[in-house]
């Protein structure tokens, strides 16, 4: 978790999605990047076993760490292609039988492997999630929904109310520019890396929707950290 960001205009959180292994049948080209759907690079809706993985990564040094439960690991530069040939292969030998052709890990600078076709940030409400729990009668972990950023002090569910409305977060200012509407994703436990849960049949039986949480982008671009005040501004 990171103690503070700083976001430009139109960008997203630093790193956020920086990198990818793209499926040997994805057709990603790094010299021309352009956005694919998820599905086309390992991801936690088709690949379960991936929550389990620890990696660590400093931006300093472009260094990438990643281990597995059974105690293998690889760590190499990702800002260069050997680096990033090697974690590609230690990655596919992962995934097994899920690895479709010959896989690539990939850094463009300046992309993101986002699933929105915009950079976004995303936030939620942690009134929102414990509403959905206190229903539920069960705990759902956050990071099953993986947001940037979580805050408190508004009501359950009143930032439904925010689409189009923009947020003072810290010394940035952000958009909202739709609500997040979960995938299967969210069924993996993330400290077990099973899927034992179903978020989105709960959200829909429950709400009548499969939203939780914002998409926002950075209209103007500033630092927040932890404990900031996030503000509703005048329209």
């Amino acid at each position: 978790a990171l103690e503070a960001a700083q976001v430009e205009t139109g960008g997203c959180i630093p790193w956020d999605r920086a990198f990818a292994l793209a499926q040997g049948d994805s057709g990603f080209d790094p010299a021309n990047p352009r956005w694919l759907q998820k599905d086309n690079f390992m991801c936690l809706k088709k690949n379960a076993r991936i929550a389990a993985l620890f990696s660590f990564f400093e931006p300093r040094n472009g260094m990438l760490a990643i281990r597995a439960p059974d105690g293998a690991a690889v760590v190499e530069n990702a800002l260069t292609e050997q680096g990033r040939e090697r974690i590609g292969a230690f990655l596919t030998e992962y995934l097994r039988e899920e690895a479709r052709g010959t896989p690539r890990f990939h850094y463009v600078p300046g992309h993101s492997f986002c699933d929105q076709r915009s950079k976004v940030i995303s936030l939620i409400n942690l009134a929102s999630l414990r509403d959905y729990e206190s229903k539920i009668g069960a705990r759902r972990h956050r990071r099953r929904f993986r947001a940037n950023v979580w805050f408190s002090g508004a009501s359950a569910w009143s930032e439904r109310s925010w689409v189009g409305r923009e947020i003072q977060l810290g010394g940035a200012v952000v958009r909202v520019v739709k609500p997040i509407a979960r995938c299967p994703a969210t069924e993996v436990n993330p400290e077990t890396a099973i899927r034992d849960a179903n978020p989105v049949a709960e959200l829909r039986t429950l709400y009548g929707n499969i939203d939780l949480g914002l998409h926002a982008e950075v209209v103007e671009g500033g630092r927040f950290a932890v404990g900031d005040s996030i503000q509703l501004l005048e329209e």
